[in-house]
């Protein structure tokens, strides 16, 4: 599997640390030539130069996401260096905690800025630019399981929920040019783990981001060809594909609903159907006096 991306470049964001630093190790190991994008350039020089160091070919960017003329600057880097882009790897983010009520605007725009335009930025130019060449390629996006819903992340949560969106619909549009858009939703010992008690003690130290790299990998090459408008779930020991949202039956029909028709299909239709919500799954207080489960 070492040359799994021989001849492909590679761009990887938010690579300086983390998740985005495996993946871009990972990459140059299995034969392509990558962009390391990380805000802090520094730390993306370092690990391009780590790259560079064992032989690979690598170079560094210092390019916000957020910004959409830098992200376009990314792509462009990759093109002008490499002479192509055939993968991008979505993965810059930010994360914190924060209750609803006990939560900031200025720093949840900050997140959203940096987890969804960031992608849509970058996403954009990557598929601008196959687009252009008609060689296809493939997107990874990092998603997330809290995407389903998670106490005290609404921002991350709405994040990343946004960007399985973007998947789902770039991958709707992008499969004409040849070019396939999944996410991983990957959970690794990071820094976003510890400064969160829950997080710690859900993603003990071994469960370190190298150990999602292959799916990454897996996703950019051309052995998963076919495979596209996927959410994939790891987290160390675990794979499996997350649930494509639906509309659930049963479906009711009415010509006009007006709201004492709407209360009715509640007592007597939907409230034996009401799904459990969040990540964890919690069961909706009209069903919890028929279960054994509670808040």
């Amino acid at each position: 599997m070492q040359e799994l991306l021989a001849d492909k470049a590679v761009v990887v964001t938010g690579a300086g640390r983390g998740l985005g630093e495996a993946f871009a190790l990972h990459a140059a190991h299995a034969g392509a030539s990558v962009v390391v994008n990380d805000v802090d350039g520094p730390l993306a020089e370092a690990t391009a130069a780590t790259i560079r160091a064992h032989g690979g070919r690598a170079v560094p960017s210092a390019a916000s996401v957020a910004d959409a003329e830098q992200a376009d600057g990314i792509v462009e880097t990759c093109v002008r260096e490499f002479g192509r882009i055939d993968g991008l790897v979505n993965n810059a983010g930010l994360n914190y905690e924060a209750l609803p009520w006990q939560d900031d605007a200025a720093r949840a725009r900050e997140l959203i800025e940096v987890n969804v335009l960031g992608v849509l930025h970058t996403g954009l130019a990557a598929l601008r630019e196959m687009h252009r060449t008609g060689a296809g390629g493939a997107i990874v996006n990092i998603s997330s399981g809290a995407s389903l819903g998670q106490r005290a992340l609404g921002a991350y949560a709405a994040s990343k929920g946004a960007v399985a969106s973007l998947t789902y619909s770039w991958a709707l549009d992008a499969e004409q040019i040849g070019v396939r858009v999944n996410a991983v939703c990957p959970l690794a010992h990071t820094r976003m783990v510890w400064n969160s008690e829950r997080s710690l003690r859900n993603c003990p130290p071994e469960r370190t981001p190298s150990r999602i790299a292959p799916l990454v990998l897996y996703l950019l090459s051309d052995a998963a060809a076919g495979i596209t408008g996927q959410l994939v779930r790891c987290n160390g020991p675990q794979l499996h594909l997350i649930g494509q949202p639906h509309l659930k039956e049963p479906i009711l029909e009415r010509e006009v609903w007006d709201t004492e028709a709407v209360r009715e299909a509640f007592d007597e239709v939907f409230g034996a159907h009401l799904e459990p919500y969040g990540l964890e799954k919690r069961v909706p207080p009209r069903l919890r006096k028929w279960t054994a489960r509670s808040a």
